[in-house]
């Protein structure tokens, strides 16, 4: 049963985070800046075109989270993640590593974890786990 419960933490957590991250792109929330806002920054750091890029990757991030939280089609949730955290690259790969040179840990270790919970599943409270029942 811990391994239910620790898999439950872990993509609630993730999920969830993913999911307000998403919010911030697409809606302006919890003091994102919307499509336009956050458009115009990825534009600056070289991603174009930013207002479509940036809804993209705030669909990405708020159906991915979603899915993910609710263990639901974990494969695809973890996919979205994943694609979301490369594009990350294209902003702190530059910077090293570790995240106090604004370097790629982070995503790093969301990548680590989405596909750490897509090969082994999403456990027995999940989504998945109520459908293959």
């Amino acid at each position: 049963m811990s391994i239910a419960w620790g898999l439950l933490i872990v993509r609630l957590v993730v999920g969830l985070l993913f999911v307000g991250h998403g919010a911030q792109k697409l809606f302006g929330w919890f003091g994102g800046h919307g499509p336009k806002g956050t458009g115009g920054w990825m534009e600056s750091v070289g991603i174009r075109p930013g207002v479509p890029m940036a809804i993209a990757a705030g669909l990405m991030e708020l159906v991915g989270g979603a899915l993910f939280a609710a263990g639901l089609f974990t494969p695809v949730a973890a996919a979205l993640l994943v694609l979301t955290m490369l594009g990350a690259f294209k902003v702190h790969g530059r910077n090293g590593l570790w995240a106090a040179s604004n370097g790629y840990e982070y995503p790093l270790t969301l990548i680590a974890v989405a596909v750490g919970v897509a090969l082994i599943g999403a456990g027995d409270f999940s989504l998945d786990a109520a459908l293959a029942n």
